[in-house]
């Protein structure tokens, strides 16, 4: 046998041992990321919180509590998140946002919304108004509508 073909047979062989290994590993996670969607879905409840402010911060300047932020994987640190600062009842709270809804929640406004822990999941209704789609949200859902109209013309 050629020289060459071994080297193609080789490259070839670990290019499947590194597809299977992702197969079984993606799978994993993905087993994983379900029972998590799940447990912030059984740990929702409807709040109703006055937005004071929405920024995105990194963990550490986030003012979240210190369980929260050591819970973050050390490679995930760097990246800012979301943070809403609200009034829950009389106390105020450091709160972090799905990237959807902190788009859409109105600053200055009272709003009932679905919160897991700490976490900002959805937003049920907005007092005094109704939520606006922002502009980055306008623009996604017109590309949206564009591809589906190239879709529908193919």
């Amino acid at each position: 046998m050629p020289n060459w073909l071994t080297v193609i047979f080789i490259v070839l062989a670990a290019v499947a041992v590194v597809l299977v290994v992702l197969y079984f590993v993606g799978r994993k996670l993905q087993r994983r990321q379900g029972e998590q969607a799940q447990a912030i879905e059984n740990a929702k409840q409807v709040i109703s919180m006055l937005i004071i402010d929405k920024k995105k911060l990194k963990a550490a300047e986030s003012g979240l509590p210190k369980v929260a932020v050591d819970s973050i994987p050390k490679y995930l640190r760097w990246n800012k998140l979301p943070i809403v600062k609200a009034r829950v009842g009389a106390r105020v709270m450091n709160l972090v946002a799905d990237k959807s809804v902190f788009d859409a929640l109105p600053v200055g406004k009272e709003v009932k919304v679905e919160i897991s822990g700490i976490y900002i999941t959805g937003i049920k209704s907005v007092r005094g108004g109704s939520i606006e789609p922002t502009k980055k949200q306008k623009k996604a859902r017109e590309k949206e509508k564009a591809k589906a109209e190239k879709v529908k013309t193919k």
